[in-house]
C-alpha cells in the first residue's frame, strides 16, 4: 500500500474493508505528530531566542493542538481524500476535527518517509509561520520573567517575592 493511500485510510474504513491491520493512518499519525513537534520546536526555538522554556512550550502547544491541525487540513482539502467507514461517514466524521488533525499528521509522516525532513519542514512551516505571526506583535504576558530579566541586567537592584495567597489544586496553583 502506498504511503499516501495509507495516510488517507481511516481505521473505520480499513475495518469495514478487511484491510491489513496496520494499513490505516494510525501509525503514520504517530510519526507525523513527532515530526510536527520537532519542526515546530526547532522553528520557535530559533525564532524566539529570548523566550523562556515554559512560554516556548505554550506556543508550541497552541500551534499543534487538534483545532489548529484540523484547520490546516481544511485549508488543503484533506477531507476530500479521507477514506472513512460508513458509520464515520454518516455521523459527520469527514468534518470532525480529530479525524482531520490525525489525517494531517499522517500525510506529514508520509511526506517525511518519502522525502525526508526537508520537504516535511516546508509543509509545516508553510502553516506555522502564519499561526505565529501574531506572537511578535502580541503584548508580553509573562511580567514576572520580564521583571527578572531587567533586575539581572542591573546588579544593584534587588528582587524578592512574597507569597500573599494561593489557590487551586497542586498541579495548577494560582
Amino acid at each position: 500500500v502506498s504511503l499516501l493511500k495509507k495516510a488517507f485510510t481511516h481505521s473505520s474504513y480499513a475495518n469495514e474493508k478487511h484491510i491489513e491491520k496496520y494499513d490505516n493512518n494510525e501509525r503514520l499519525e504517530f510519526l507525523g505528530d513527532a515530526v510536527l513537534e520537532l519542526v515546530i520546536s526547532d522553528f520557535i526555538y530559533n525564532a524566539y531566542p529570548h523566550m523562556p522554556e515554559g512560554e516556548l512550550t505554550k506556543l508550541r502547544a497552541g500551534t499543534v493542538c487538534e483545532g489548529s491541525l484540523a484547520e490546516k487540513a481544511r485549508e488543503i482539502h484533506i477531507s476530500e481524500f479521507i477514506m472513512l467507514g460508513k458509520g464515520e461517514e454518516t455521523t459527520g466524521g469527514r468534518n470532525r476535527d480529530s479525524i482531520l488533525a490525525d489525517a494531517f499528521e499522517a500525510v506529514l509522516a508520509a511526506v517525511y518517509l518519502d522525502g525526508g525532513i526537508e520537504p516535511a519542514t516546508k509543509i509545516v512551516l508553510r502553516f506555522v509561520k502564519k499561526a505565529l505571526e501574531h506572537v511578535e506583535n502580541a503584548p508580553f504576558k509573562d511580567y514576572k520573567t520580564l521583571l527578572q530579566e531587567i533586575v539581572q541586567k542591573n546588579p544593584e537592584e534587588r528582587l524578592s517575592y512574597v507569597l500573599v495567597a494561593e489557590s487551586g489544586p497542586d498541579h495548577d496553583k494560582r
